[in-house]
């Protein structure tokens, strides 16, 4: 998915934000969230999220066999195969997926979120 700065949005699930306290210090009186479908305006797009440790690793497994793969021992290089191939699912969902980025998001009610994961977020 791609948002874009300026471009509208739905918040697709509940997200609780915290407690609000008042009172006494530290007197938790209720618990802010905010409900799926509320909309609002992307004002920013910030950077990508980091990939996954097991993506990460993919790609190093995967460097390391394409270059040094044919130098191995037999038993080396199989081992590393396996490594490999139970990651594969990991890099395949990511390519499937494709880059995620984080963004500032000013709802219609006033709220502002920011970093929010684009995930939670649906296009308009």
């Amino acid at each position: 998915m791609a948002l874009e700065e300026g471009g509208r949005v739905r918040l697709a699930e509940d997200l609780a934000i915290g407690e609000a306290v008042a009172g006494e210090p530290g007197a938790v009186v209720a618990f802010l969230s905010l409900g799926a479908g509320i909309e609002g305006t992307v004002e920013r797009v910030d950077g990508e999220l980091p990939e996954s440790s097991e993506v990460r690793e993919y790609q190093r497994l995967k460097a390391l066999f394409e270059d040094y793969g044919h130098t191995m021992p037999e038993a080396s290089r199989k081992r590393l195969e396996a490594e490999i191939a139970v990651l594969g699912p990991h890099w395949a969902a990511h390519r499937e997926q494709g880059t995620r980025v984080t963004v500032r998001v000013r709802f219609d009610n006033g709220f502002v979120l920011d970093g929010a994961h684009e995930d939670i977020l649906t296009p308009l």
